[in-house]
């Protein structure tokens, strides 16, 4: 194998892979990227058994072949070579390190074979749909926050993707729950993407589309099977297992007809709950908000760091009520709403509260109370 590639290039390619190998493995090849230099491209792929990515960069190929070395020290090497500098990668064959040349640099990395890469067995995808890349990223982007980190319901480690078609609505929804708050968002289904069967896509790999997605303002191809998922957009393919497994009825959870309404600015609300909370525990950062009339007051007490309360303006309709949340939790969902007024549903202090951004139609959040 023998090539010349930029260095930009390379480095942009190497970032994405990165960040899908496995730092802690007994499996020396699954610490490695693969390259595979054919037909005036250089393309890298990393796998940890789960997600497979596979990215590939214009190179002036002289020899083709494929080889593989340890992602880490590759992507650090090539960090720290000269900007605008042009790398010549080439490996003689056999057991033979892979020779690294950038100007007055001469560098050997060692290597193991491209036979030995694992590689995701052909499988054939019954669903195939493109999605704008701005959709894409809204499905994952705003519900990611309340992806469950317990491993023990390793059903709820992920996004739960599906289609909903009902009368005139057609969307295509994306569900995150921890059991404390639930967010749900939809954007229009894409053409194709009704017979997609719901899936639920996993936190890593929801991470690493996002990344994706982020540099591109194109269309993002999207194949689904019963196990798994891919991704295309521009060079970059990202193949995932989904989460075996079955997401919970997310609508049971949902609160209706909530007869206390409240309506407050989005911004001073985050700042009020943010400062309010520096007395909380650092445990719980619980809150307490009453609502009454024209004023909201969000409260904390800690009998080891004191109390806070400030006031607000809010729009109110019901009987006056003293709820408790988590701060961080509360937010967390305020981070997502961009409108500049937040609407909140709740019925009494033990019940689920419904958060709505009345600028976004398609977006909802559930938030569970606590004592405080």
């Amino acid at each position: 194998m023998r090539l010349r590639i930029e260095r930009s290039a390379l480095l942009k390619s190497l970032a994405h892979v990165q960040n899908v190998v496995e730092r802690r493995t007994t499996v020396p090849i699954l610490a490695n990227v693969k390259l595979d230099a054919a037909d005036g491209e250089l393309a890298l792929t990393a796998t940890d058994l789960d997600v497979a990515l596979t990215t590939s960069e214009p190179a002036e190929v002289e020899r083709p072949g494929a080889t593989t070395v340890p992602a880490q020290l590759f992507s650090e090497l090539v960090r720290k070579l000269p900007e605008g500098a042009e790398l010549l990668l080439e490996r003689a064959g056999g057991d033979a390190p892979l020779r690294v040349e950038a100007g007055r640099f001469h560098g050997e990395l060692p290597t193991l074979p491209a036979e030995e890469f694992p590689v995701f067995g052909e499988e054939a995808f019954d669903v195939a749909f493109t999605i704008p890349a701005a959709d894409l990223l809204r499905l994952f982007d705003k519900v990611r926050f309340a992806i469950s980190t317990e491993e023990t319901r390793y059903y709820l480690n992920g996004v739960h993707l599906h289609p909903l078609v009902e009368g005139a609505t057609s969307v295509l929804r994306g569900v995150a729950t921890d059991g404390h708050r639930l967010a749900r968002v939809e954007v229009p289904l894409p053409e194709g993407a009704a017979a997609m069967p719901g899936i639920i896509v996993p936190r890593k790999t929801v991470g690493e589309v996002l990344k994706l997605v982020a540099e591109s303002a194109d269309g993002v191809e999207v194949a689904v099977s019963t196990s798994r998922i891919r991704f295309a957009v521009a060079r970059r393919t990202l193949v995932s297992r989904l989460i075996d497994g079955q997401f919970p009825d997310y609508e049971r959870v949902i609160p209706k007809n909530n007869d206390r309404i409240a309506r407050l600015e989005t911004r001073s609300f985050a700042e009020a709950v943010d400062r309010v909370s520096t007395i909380s525990t650092e445990r719980f950062r619980a809150v307490k908000l009453r609502f009454e009339g024209s004023t909201a007051v969000v409260s904390a007490v800690s009998p080891e760091t004191g109390r806070a309360y400030e006031e607000l303006d809010v729009e109110y309709e019901g009987s006056p009520l003293e709820i408790g949340f988590n701060a961080r939790y509360i937010l967390d969902i305020l981070g997502e709403i961009e409108g500049e007024r937040l609407r909140m549903e709740m019925t009494s202090p033990a019940a689920p509260a419904l958060l709505r951004d009345p600028a976004d139609p398609g977006l909802l959040f559930v938030l569970m109370p606590m004592r405080v």
